[in-house]
């Protein structure tokens, strides 16, 4: 379970700087599955926001 959990975030990570290989797509979309890395890319998207809202806070303050 957590290897799995290890996999979607790598992927979810690579796919967000597109550096993602050949080899690691195709066994992504080889899963059942795409909610995992839905869930994961909404949660990294939020964090990335929420991270970015606190550095620029404190910068101007």
């Amino acid at each position: 379970m957590l290897s799995r959990i290890w996999q979607v975030f790598h992927s979810t990570v690579a796919a967000f700087f597109g550096v993602q290989t050949d080899d690691n797509r195709k066994k992504d979309f080889q899963t059942s599955s795409p909610l995992p890395y839905i869930a994961m890319g909404i949660v990294l998207a939020v964090i990335l926001v929420v991270s970015l809202m606190f550095l620029v806070g404190q910068v101007l303050s």
